[in-house]
């Protein structure tokens, strides 16, 4: 492995920053991380040389990509580029490549296709109606995602249930429309456990993190978040829909009951915490940031106009 340590990043030991707003661990984290572990290393071995981790550069997907890559498992790594990332996003490539010595394969629209759709629809569709936003998304990521898993019969996501409310179902494995394993090793991982790994064990992360940005996708379709809003609030915020998605993790059928927690015998149920609540209002309050700073500034919800400024 690459200079894999333990130490908090000196670069992002302050106050201000996502670790020091969102890490904290439970009586269970170590378990937790042991169990994801433990599902990557048995579908490296089922599905090898055809598994992949489908990783969004989000905070759950560094977490995984540091388990692939700390304890050298043979399960691909890749990304969909849509054309549209921040470029916070795709910073984030190369220093994945150089801190673990992994390729990361890029999948990206094919460049006419979306030349004709922007002809068509303009550069910005997605704010004036859902199924052209939908569009935009099929043509920038299922399609893409459609090639990055031709051929492969197992792909590695980074989905919890806590993320939001139609997310609360999340299994650690299941069966995508094509058949193929999808494998949800963080599935009952909290906000907190995310961070509290990344700062044990100094994994890059996107800077737009320490910016409120708890979920990030394409520039024009994210924004910041204020304390207390939903953990997805920052995507397609104009749509009243409330199952937002872009369609890479959407089922036939529709929501289902919350799912249980890892070990489901136990009968103890975690429901899908979808937001980030008080006890991150009094760490920002402890970090220097007071509930009012939050909801200013960087934090106000814009305009779609404004989406680029």
């Amino acid at each position: 492995m690459n200079g894999l340590s333990s130490a908090l990043p000196g670069a992002r030991a302050h106050a201000a920053s996502a670790i020091a707003l969102y890490a904290r661990a439970d009586a269970q984290f170590d378990e937790r991380v042991a169990h994801a572990v433990a599902a990557l290393q048995a579908a490296a071995v089922e599905h090898a040389g055809a598994i992949v981790q489908a990783t969004s550069l989000g905070a759950e997907d560094m977490v995984l990509t540091d388990l692939i890559a700390r304890h050298q498992l043979p399960i691909a790594v890749a990304t969909l580029d849509t054309g549209l990332l921040h470029a916070q996003t795709l910073a984030l490539i190369p220093r994945i490549e150089q801190r673990y010595g992994l390729a990361v394969e890029r999948h990206t629209p094919v460049q006419q296709a979306v030349l004709h759709f922007v002809r068509e629809q303009g550069e910005e569709p997605m704010y004036r109606s859902v199924e052209l936003r939908k569009a935009c998304c099929d043509l920038r990521k299922m399609q893409p995602l459609a090639r990055m898993l031709a051929g492969r019969t197992a792909w590695v996501t980074g989905l919890r249930r806590q993320q939001s409310s139609n997310r609360g179902a999340v299994p650690f494995s299941e069966r995508d429309g094509a058949g193929r394993i999808k494998l949800n090793p963080l599935a009952d991982w909290s906000w907190g456990d995310v961070w509290h790994y990344i700062a044990t064990h100094a994994v890059p992360y996107n800077d737009l993190h320490d910016q409120f940005f708890p979920s990030i996708g394409c520039a024009p379709c994210t924004r910041a978040i204020a304390v207390g809003e939903d953990f997805r609030a920052g995507r397609w915020w104009w749509e009243n829909d409330d199952a937002r998605e872009c369609g890479l993790h959407v089922k036939p059928h529709s929501a289902a009951p919350a799912a249980a927690s890892r070990s489901e015998a136990t009968g103890i149920v975690v429901p899908a915490q979808a937001h980030i609540g008080a006890a991150d209002v009094k760490a920002a309050s402890a970090a220097g940031r007071s509930q009012s700073e939050s909801a200013s500034g960087l934090h106000v919800v814009k305009n779609p106009e404004e989406a680029h400024s």
